[in-house]
């Protein structure tokens, strides 16, 4: 955030504050937003240029009619038509700038994007995108659920008078789940030899380690981030700023056929010619823009949308390298300038025109440049992370709609840079050894006065429309004390105005999230990324991976164990070792003579073993004990772990 939209956001949050009704101790989330009001952060920004609108209505088809998607046993999984309310003016509970994306972004249906290339947007976070080959058609990123890509498919099929049209090609831009959870609702019966499923080099690894080795909190995390169990109204959830939510359904994976692997590789795929572009190190750590040099369209994947792109996802995620981000744009504005006249991706809506294509890279290159650059110079004069976010500040010439913070933030993006390059500490020893947060919040109520004491000051802070100390010393209340009703509802009401005050999206579902669980506990929900299908594309040794960093290590301090799980139809032996609570493996064709115990088994008997079903038809040879020895020390991960309360 730029010293002069911090201003704003504070002078913001101050009128939130100084409009708030006081809220009961015993008030619940929704009582707690009823009572919030107040001015938000509005900006300098041009609301006649209507471009955006005229770009993200072009080439319309249809909706999907209603906009409610279900499973099959009727739950819904995504509903569009729950963001009508965004249809109205902006009101006091929202950034006029924010409102104003999420009315983008909620725009849903078939479209045009140009000959042969069709888009369904708004029926998932993300874009699908059907190209129609020679006999089949070619879909790029098929949402994250199985539900909604059916939907999405079914659209196009609808209206494109193409039911028969069989999908030939199946292209993944990266390994994050919005972009591959619904290829199942794309391909029911999943990869075959006719039909390639294409990714960049590396895809997989990262879809596990991102997806299933910390799936479990990043999940937890991402339901803060998106806000799925908020109320979708003006007062509640009103977008995530690259899409409006993450769907609900059913989760799946099917491993990639073919790797891309170079710049320049040129694919024809169902009769179509598509030249890729490597762009590793960006928005994912494996990620590939391409061309369609016949049809003068170019997918930019994710590394170049409308708004501010996150260099660190607040949902967890390896810090990207924004540096790499702006080559990697520059070399996409030499690759294809003056052969496109189209630029889409797999969120947003298109770029249409050779000169606002290259005014888009441009932009965003400059952008990441920026920020990677002057937090480098920052750093190098001895500024910290929170220091370089204070004092940064965009050139007026960046702040344009495209790049305006409503996913990323300038805020949490210069963080990232400096933890890519100087790690968690900043070098003050203070810092060095800190208590942990419900140690350090006992000291700080105590050194404070007192609990009472400590809320009556934080409301002081609230009264000078410093909302952000409030939300501190607060924090500090309810981790000393989480049954003290009375903080927990300051603390939600502080969180509220805070949300209420940002244009970032991302952010606003952060604090209302907060505010709801400090009221409301936390609720359960979500879909899981580790589904059967995800799990059912993974190697053998990703399996083990997933196992062993489950392995409760203080429980399991004093086990030695040797085992073989061998799989004669891959002709392979994995040789497992449990020691000093830590499990490690080695794999040949050959059975260890000093193995306590063999397992002789298929994958899929693997995977119904570790999801808890037990040995089943698996052959045992030596002391099975031994097994269930390993099982009773691998931890069951906590879904619904606490964040805002101890």
């Amino acid at each position: 955030m730029s010293p002069i939209n911090r201003r704003r956001f504070v002078a913001a949050a101050a009128g939130a504050a100084a409009a708030a009704v006081a809220v009961s101790p015993e008030s619940a989330f929704a009582s707690a937003v009823e009572g919030s009001t107040g001015a938000t952060d509005q900006g300098d920004f041009d609301f006649d240029d209507t471009t955006d609108f005229a770009n993200a209505d072009k080439g319309f088809i249809a909706a999907l009619t209603p906009g409610v998607i279900k499973n099959a046993a009727g739950k819904v999984v995504w509903d569009n038509d729950a963001y009508d309310f965004l249809k109205g003016e902006a009101p006091d509970t929202a950034s006029k700038s924010l409102w104003r994306q999420s009315q983008l972004a909620a725009k849903q249906g078939l479209y045009k994007v140009t000959d042969r290339i069709y888009q369904v947007r708004g029926l998932d976070l993300s874009n699908m995108t059907i190209v129609e080959g020679d006999t089949g058609l070619i879909v790029i990123d098929p949402l994250i659920s199985a539900e909604t890509a059916a939907a999405a498919l079914k659209l196009y099929r609808d209206h494109r008078d193409a039911a028969d049209k069989k999908v030939t090609a199946l292209i993944y831009t990266h390994p994050h789940v919005d972009h591959f959870g619904g290829a199942y609702g794309v391909l029911p019966n999943g990869a075959s030899a006719d039909v390639p499923v294409i990714a960049p080099e590396g895809f997989l690894e990262h879809a596990v380690s991102e997806n299933v080795y910390a799936g479990t909190a990043m999940t937890r995390r991402s339901s803060y981030m998106y806000g799925a169990q908020l109320p979708k109204s003006a007062r509640g959830q009103i977008g995530c700023g690259l899409g409006q939510n993450v769907s609900l359904g059913t989760v799946g994976l099917i491993a990639p056929t073919k790797s891309i692997t170079k710049t320049g590789q040129v694919e024809v795929v169902d009769g179509v010619k598509i030249e890729f572009q490597m762009t590793p190190g960006t928005e994912a750590p494996a990620e590939m823009n391409f061309v369609f040099p016949e049809l003068r369209a170019v997918c930019m994947a994710e590394n170049a949308t409308h708004t501010m792109h996150n260099i660190i996802t607040l949902r967890g995620a390896q810090v990207r390298d924004a540096r790499e981000w702006a080559h990697y744009l520059n070399e996409s504005i030499d690759l294809f300038g003056g052969r496109v006249d189209v630029a889409f991706a797999s969120h947003h809506w298109p770029t249409w025109g050779g000169e606002e294509i290259t005014e888009l890279l441009t932009q965003q290159r400059d952008l990441y440049a920026y920020m990677h650059d002057q937090t480098l110079r920052m750093i190098n004069i001895g500024m910290t992370g929170r220091e370089i976010a204070e004092e940064i500040q965009l050139p007026p010439a960046l702040e344009g709609w495209a790049n305006r913070g409503y996913y990323g933030s300038l805020s949490h993006n210069v963080k990232g840079i400096y933890q890519r390059y100087m790690g968690w500490f900043d070098a003050n020893p203070a810092h060095l050894w800190e208590h942990t947060p419900v140690d350090e919040a006992k000291r700080y109520v105590k050194a404070m006065g007192g609990r009472a004491a400590t809320v009556a000051k934080a409301k002081g802070f609230v009264k000078d429309g410093d909302l952000r100390f409030a939300a501190t010393l607060l924090n500090h209340v309810v981790f000393a004390d989480p049954d003290y009703t009375a903080a927990k509802a300051e603390l939600a009401r502080v969180y509220t105005k805070l949300g209420y005050a940002t244009e970032n999206a991302v952010w606003r579902n952060f604090y209302l999230t907060g505010a709801m669980e400090l009221t409301d506990g936390v609720r359960p929900g979500g879909s899981t990324t580790a589904s059967p299908t995800m799990m059912m594309a993974l190697s053998i040794d990703q399996l083990i991976d997933s196992v062993a960093i489950r392995i409760n290590g203080p429980k399991a301090w004093d086990l030695r164990i040797r085992m073989d799980w061998s799989f004669p139809a891959l002709g392979v032996v994995y040789h497992l070792t449990v020691q000093n609570g830590v499990l490690t493996y080695r794999s040949d064709a050959k059975a260890d003579a000093g193995a306590g115990v063999t397992l002789t088994m298929t994958k899929p008997q693997l995977l119904a073993l570790l999801g808890g079903k037990g040995l089943g038809d698996i052959k045992v040879e030596g002391d099975a004990s031994l097994l269930q020895k390993l099982l009773a020390v691998v931890e069951k991960p906590d879904g619904g772990f606490a964040i805002v309360t101890p």
